[in-house]
Parts: C-alpha cells; structure tokens; sequence
C-alpha cells in the first residue's frame, strides 16, 4: 500500500469529501507550455527531478535532498536478472550525478542535464510499478524540448526558501502507516506538490493528496524539518501555466473535527 493507493478505497473517498470541502478554483487561461508528446506521465516525473534540481540550486545552503526514488529501482532490476539492463540503470545513475553536480555548480540547464531526468524518470517508473522496461534509455528530443520550456517558466521567487528546503520528504513513521509516503517539497511552512497537467483545474484526488501529506505531517511530523517550524499552507504548481495555487490550513482544515479525523485516519490505515 502507499498513500496514492490507500486514498484511491471508495470509503476513503467519502470520508475526505466529507471532512474536507474542496475550495473553489475558477482560474482559466491557455497552457504556456503545452504538451509535445503523448508522454504526460515520463514528462511529469521528469520535470519533478528538474525543478527539484533546479531548486536546490536556489537554495544551496537550505535544500535538504533526499536518495533519488530512480536509484531503489536497480534493486528490482537486479532481482530479475536483467544483467544488461543493470549495467545500463548503473551507466545512468553515474552520468546523472555528474549532470547534477556539473548543475548545481554552474546553473546551467543544457540537453544533457535534461536527458538525465528523462532517464531517472524511466527508472522512477520501475521502482514505484515493479515493471521493467527493455526499453529504458530511449529519450524522445520532443520530451527534452517539453522539460526546457516548462523549466524557463519557471519564476525563482516561488522556490526561495527563507530557513529550510525540503525534496521530496517523508513523514517519520506515518509513511510506514501507509506504506510510503513522500511529498515533492516542502518550502519554509508550505507543502507543495508539482502537477504537469494538461488543464488547470484542482482534481479532487490532487486535493486529497495535499490534505494526505499535512494528515501525515501531523501525526509523524515531517523529517528534516526544523522541530519550531509548523505548516500552515498547502500548494500545488501547475508547471504548464506557471501558476502556485496555495490555500491556507485553516481554510481547509475544521480544528473542532479534525482530532476526530486523525483517529479514524490512523484506525483505518492500520487495517
């Protein structure tokens, strides 16, 4: 189980239309970045490792990265003695480190820094699906033009951390309570989740997804989070229009039910 797959129970559901009234969002306007290819998903989990990257090179002295999800999938392909593809997942770990840290020194985003995330994209896939791909290192230039123009979309201002930067972090022991868990970011006092989808609209499931994340966050805290520093605001960038919608906790969140919500929770991710 994970937190994706314990939100998607029909009961689950219920419960946080119940609990958690979803806030209006009429925002309309054209996507600045539209889709090149039909590889929404690769492009998404792509574009995560780039701004990821891209914002620990805002904020070098306060990012706080974690082990990238791509390098637990050489685990699962060496379990399936797929030697050749072993070899190459190894090839492509090494070549994007060295991407990285070329990256983090200069600040320059060049074609090859950008193929690297395709590629850790691939193995991201594996990881979190268990299924191989015999094809993994085939990059689609479409894909690396797709991840240039959502990066220079990009304004620094909504990524500068005041005191911490957290990538993709997770939740103490709450993310064992539901099998995994770990949000893309957490800047200063936001959670903040990074959708590259093709219409600007807040999706239910996204919107249960953030109230899952702060749910986590306040029963096994958040790792890495300076232990003064509380959360009190829930974001979502919508990359392909360059839009950071942020609702405030106590907009959402009812503190006179909520202690309630917290033992259910934990009572029925238990089962």
């Amino acid at each position: 189980m994970s937190l994706t797959s314990f939100l998607d129970n029909v009961d689950v559901k219920q419960k946080f239309r119940q609990e958690f009234p979803k806030p209006r969002f009429r925002t309309k306007t054209a996507p600045l970045a539209p889709p090149l290819t039909n590889h929404y998903g690769l492009v998404g989990t792509a574009f995560d490792y780039l701004l990821r990257f891209y914002i620990k090179y805002l904020n070098p002295q306060k990012a706080m990265d974690r082990k990238w999800t791509a390098k637990m999938a050489l685990e699962i392909i060496k379990a399936k003695n797929y030697e050749p593809l072993y070899e190459k997942a190894c090839n492509i770990l090494s070549k994007a480190e060295e991407n990285h840290s070329a990256f983090l020194e200069t600040g320059g985003i060049n074609d090859e820094l950008i193929k690297s995330t395709l590629l850790l994209a691939q193995l991201d896939l594996v990881f979190r699906t268990g299924i191989v791909d015999q094809n993994i290192g085939a990059i689609d230039n479409k894909d690396v033009q797709d991840l240039r123009n959502l990066i220079s979309l990009v304004d620094p201002k909504t990524f500068e951390a005041n005191e911490k930067c957290l990538l993709n972090p997770t939740f103490g022991t709450a993310s064992i309570l539901v099998g995994g868990a770990d949000a893309d970011l957490v800047v200063d006092d936001v959670i903040i989740e990074i959708k590259t989808q093709r219409k600007l609209e807040l999706r239910r499931d996204s919107f249960n997804q953030l109230i899952g994340y702060y749910v986590l966050y306040r029963i096994g805290g958040i790792d890495g989070m300076p232990p003064k520093r509380q959360i009190k605001s829930l974001g979502i960038y919508f990359s392909r229009y360059s839009y950071f919608y942020v609702a405030n906790v106590q907009d959402i969140i009812d503190k006179n039910t909520f202690p309630r919500f917290l033992d259910w929770f934990k009572e029925r991710a238990s089962q």
